[in-house]
């Protein structure tokens, strides 16, 4: 009944367990183990590409040390202002790039559109030295509104960064969300598309604590290894990460996930707008709903001991709805069923 945050969801079984088997016996340290160099090669094989692969354990050292890794400090990266890089991780971008500046591209629902961010990159100052210098774009996928950028959006973006000399970087933190929600292929919501470097989530998808930083450019991976020692997130016991990520992509664990996350947030969203007074905010193309609803259905949720954000602040009718790998149908019909009796 919970649908404040994919974040709380349980672990899948198939992770839970694939931590016991690692937990057996021995294994050399600092990602030197079968394990972890296992689950590298997986993941390039999931991608139909030779790439370079850092495992961290949050979505934030994922994002922060894959954008240094495009950032001089006087460097500036352009997202949308409701990225989770701009508005939800406490300035660790600019603190892991030594000082770098987030600029804003405004865009409707969380997306950047690719004229807009051509015209915000002809406006930069390039070359002037009192300004910072574009260096890298940062997409999210999904977004933050529930949205998803196509492959066709991500090259044109993609080309427009290239145009004024930026490397391309993705949050996928949803991003098995994000491919369910396209119907494509990883390599074509990613390299193929443009994107150098990918934040490759599984903690809100199943797994406890496990992200990948997948570098396409092998010259971004160059400094990594030593930003990822430095930042705290090398660590010891790899192989209870690689664990974790082995599980999660094993026999396509990870999409099938993704797919009830999907189709939860896809009743949600055709139930409650069907209700008199509601309204979706956003295109629900992934777990996420936004949606407007008139005061007495979300007090009747509440006292039925649903959760979920107001979004807006306390008080607002607009609510996040966040469905998760975990989410079941009869809770869904049960969010919708008691909204609507509030408005009776």
């Amino acid at each position: 009944m919970n649908f404040a945050s994919d974040n709380t969801a349980p672990m899948h079984p198939r992770v839970l367990e694939a931590l016991a088997r690692a937990n057996d016996g021995a294994a050399m340290p600092y990602g030197n183990d079968p394990l972890a160099q296992a689950v590298e090669k997986k993941i390039a094989g999931i991608f139909e590409r030779d790439c370079a692969v850092f495992l961290v354990s949050t979505g934030t050292a994922a994002n922060a040390l894959a954008i240094a890794a495009c950032c001089p400090p006087w460097g500036a990266v352009y997202c949308h202002p409701e990225a989770h890089v701009d508005d939800d991780e406490c300035g660790a971008p600019e603190f892991y790039t030594g000082g770098a500046k987030l600029v804003g591209v405004e865009g409707p629902h969380g997306k950047i559109a690719a004229k807009d961010l051509d015209a915000a990159l002809d406006e930069a100052g390039k070359g002037v030295v009192h300004h910072v210098q574009p260096a890298v774009l940062s997409l999210t996928n999904a977004t933050e509104a529930g949205t998803v950028y196509a492959p066709a959006e991500t090259a044109a973006l993609a080309a427009v960064a290239r145009r004024h000399g930026l490397k391309v970087h993705v949050d996928g933190a949803r991003f098995a969300n994000a491919l369910v929600g396209l119907g494509c292929t990883p390599a074509e919501a990613s390299w193929k598309a443009g994107v150098d470097i990918l934040s490759f989530g599984g903690t809100k998808n199943g797994c406890m604590a496990a992200e990948a930083i997948v570098v396409f450019d092998r010259m971004l991976a160059e400094t990594l290894a030593f930003r990822r020692k430095r930042a705290g997130h090398l660590f010891s016991k790899m192989r209870f990460l690689a664990a974790q990520m082995d599980a999660y992509l094993e026999d396509g664990l990870w999409l099938d996930l993704a797919r009830n996350a999907n189709a939860a947030a896809r009743r949600l969203a055709e139930g409650l707008s069907a209700l008199p007074g509601a309204s979706v905010v956003h295109p629900v193309e992934a777990n996420e709903v936004f949606v407007d609803l008139p005061e007495p259905a979300i007090a009747a949720t509440e006292k039925a001991g649903y959760r979920s954000y107001r979004w807006l602040g306390p008080g607002t009718q607009r609510l996040r709805l966040v469905s998760a790998w975990s989410s079941r149908m009869e809770d869904v019909e049960g969010f919708i069923r008691v909204a609507r009796s509030g408005l009776a």
